[in-house]
């Protein structure tokens, strides 16, 4: 076990690192096996976390029977997780599943054909890659990465491994966002020239976990394989458990929240990331021993590289102690809204006539238009008591895992986008600098230089 952790830790160093370890680190066996059409589809879950037990699974075992998909196993270093998630799949299959102390022990012996992985948020372009390296098909939560160098290298053995990949951001599979996305490209909105962005809540709590920090014990994980390429640290339980609140485990609020909103951003716009960002917060309120700020508030632009003259600005802000306003996804064009809260289009702003008759100018204004309505809707095949859009972006990758087809709602390109963000975001939250990305090395700059933690 000794042996097999500390190989473990060699080889995502390498990866990190930009160097993906190839096919002969994991067993040939991994490949011996290959789905026939009628074959039940084994799955493994990466990660019994509470998004796994509250949306994912819950999910998949919604499609599940029609799908011909089961879960066999529970991957996680922390045997209690092992035992919960062993219990919980059993209560709601009535199938004993298999427990494996980690990753290696599960794609040993060719015991599954996909994961899902639910792991901590610096954790998921790695185990990607050790999926990918295992060609196990992959449905992946976001955010993808918190560094580049783990986007580089998680981006490079999905497209090197050919594996079916989903990045858990949902909206991309909600018909209301369908509805916008062919809305706005079809020309109707006209340019985007604003987009306001918030999530607030009230919660102190959030992301707090004070009574399993008290019952956890190191030997009953394992701390070293837990931090994979992040500095090395002593035992810290809080790290373990509530790492969205402590950097580089996580950058809290833009992997957390912003993730998912500034993905609509890239995919109804065709950007792939900001041109540059801004950014400022801090730890206001909850003084809890955090180091991830409870308050933050970003400036994106966006537009061609070529022509700083073009494109839009997003603003996004978001807070733990106040929730007044909750979450906001508005579109502006000259002619008006379109708003993802109310799934409304309007000529809310739009250009009035008596304003564009000083400029010798046309008036402009959207007609009313109801996302909701003019959304394709999609039926799911069962009650999977997860919600709508969690529910169709898992049949979306059951689906194209079965039918082989890479092109799922969520590919691989949307989570590395996201990633660019998030981290540009990151960079000018920690730095006060400006945030820039270099397409050249793929890196993001602070003030010129490479951000990294």
């Amino acid at each position: 076990m000794e042996n097999s952790r500390r190989d473990f830790i060699k080889k995502t160093t390498l990866a990190s690192s930009g160097i993906v370890f190839g096919i002969n680190s994991m067993s040939a066996k991994s490949y011996n096996r290959i789905i026939g059409a009628n074959d039940r589809i084994q799955i493994g879950i990466a990660g019994f976390s509470n998004r796994a037990k509250g949306a994912l699974i819950p999910a998949f075992n919604g499609h599940s029977k029609a799908q011909n998909f089961e879960i066999v196993g529970v991957s996680d270093i922390w045997n209690r997780r092992r035992d919960e998630g062993q219990a919980f799949v059993k209560n709601l299959t009535g199938n004993k599943i298999k427990q494996w102390r980690n990753n290696e022990e599960m794609y040993d012996k060719n015991e599954i054909d996909a994961v899902i992985i639910s792991t901590a948020d610096f954790q998921h372009a790695l185990h990607t890659v050790q999926a990918a390296n295992a060609k196990k098909d992959a449905y992946v939560e976001k955010p993808f990465a918190e560094t580049m160098a783990d986007a580089r290298v998680g981006m490079k053995a999905v497209k090197e491994s050919g594996i079916v990949f989903q990045i858990g951001s949902q909206r991309r599979s909600g018909a209301n966002y369908h509805a916008a996305e062919d809305y706005i490209k079809s020309g109707k909105f006209g340019d985007i020239v604003m987009v306001e962005m918030s999530w607030n809540v009230n919660q102190p709590g959030r992301w707090r976990l004070p009574q399993l920090v008290k019952e956890i014990r190191e030997s009953d994980t394992d701390w070293a394989r837990y931090q994979m390429n992040r500095p090395k640290a002593d035992w810290d339980p809080r790290k373990y458990l509530e790492y969205r609140l402590f950097w580089p485990y996580s950058s809290g609020i833009p992997g957390q929240w912003m993730s998912h909103q500034i993905d609509t951003v890239h995919w109804f716009s065709g950007y792939n990331h900001p041109r540059s960002v801004a950014a400022n917060g801090g730890i206001y309120l909850w003084k809890d021993g955090r180091k991830n700020y409870d308050t933050m508030s970003a400036v994106f632009d966006y537009g061609p590289e070529n022509d700083p003259t073009t494109g839009f600005q997003v603003t996004y802000s978001s807070r733990f102690t106040n929730s007044a306003g909750g979450t906001k996804e508005i579109y502006y064009s000259n002619g008006g809204e379109l708003n993802l809260d109310t799934n409304k289009v309007s000529d809310n702003g739009g250009l009035a006539k008596r304003h564009a008759s000083a400029m010798d100018m046309q008036p402009n204004k959207l007609a009313a238009y109801n996302l909701s309505e003019n959304a394709v809707k999609v039926v799911t095949s069962a009650n999977t008591g997860a919600d709508n859009m969690t529910s169709v972006h898992m049949l979306n990758w059951m689906e194209s895992v079965r039918n082989r087809n890479v092109n799922t709602n969520g590919p691989v390109e949307a989570a590395y986008n996201h990633s660019i963000a998030n981290i540009m975001t990151t960079a000018a939250l920690r730095t006060g600098l400006k945030a820039t990305f270099d397409e050249k090395t793929q890196d993001v700059l602070a003030g010129g230089n490479i951000f990294q933690y």
